[in-house]
C-alpha cells in the first residue's frame, strides 16, 4: 500500500514540492551545463577549488540531484549537495548583494532543508525501495 489515507495529502504535497523545485533547479543546472565552455574560466570560486571544479560541482548538484528529487530517489541524500550549493550562493557568492539577489537561494535552501527533514513521502522511489512506513502506519501497527 502506498500510504494510509491520512498521509496521502502530505505525500502528494511532497511530490508536488519535489517535482516543482527539482524542475526549477534543473533549468538552472542545464543552463550551466549548456554554457560550460563559456563559464568554466569565469565561474565564481567561493570555496577555493577552482572555477571549473566549482562549476562542475554546481552542475552535478543542480542537474543530478534535481533529477533524484524529481523521481524521489535518495531524496535526503540528494538534498544535501543542493542545500550546500544554496548556502554557498546565499552566504558567500551573494553575501554583499541586496536581499532581492539572495532571496531565491534562501527559498531553495528552505525547501531543501525541509526535504532533508521530511524525506520524499510515500509517492516516491524511496518509499518503494526502502519501504519506509508512514507515521500513521507505525502507530497503527503499535496499536494492533
Amino acid at each position: 500500500m502506498w500510504c494510509c489515507h491520512k498521509d496521502k495529502p502530505i505525500s502528494a504535497g511532497l511530490l508536488v514540492l519535489r517535482v516543482g523545485i527539482g524542475g526549477m533547479m534543473l533549468v538552472h543546472g542545464l543552463t550551466k551545463l549548456n554554457g560550460f565552455s563559456v563559464m568554466a574560466d569565469k565561474f565564481p570560486d567561493p570555496i577555493g577549488v577552482g572555477s571549473q571544479l566549482s562549476l562542475i560541482m554546481a552542475i552535478a548538484a543542480e542537474v543530478g540531484c534535481s533529477l533524484l528529487l524529481i523521481i524521489g530517489f535518495a531524496t535526503r541524500l540528494a538534498a544535501i549537495p543542493l542545500a550546500f550549493t544554496m548556502i554557498v550562493a546565499l552566504f558567500i557568492v551573494h553575501a554583499d548583494d541586496p536581499w532581492k539577489a539572495k532571496e531565491l537561494a534562501a527559498v531553495y535552501l528552505l525547501v531543501y532543508a525541509s526535504l532533508l527533514m521530511t524525506g520524499a513521502g510515500s509517492f516516491s522511489i524511496d518509499h518503494c525501495v526502502f519501504g519506509s512506513k508512514t507515521t500513521a502506519e507505525k502507530k497503527s501497527e503499535a496499536n494492533a
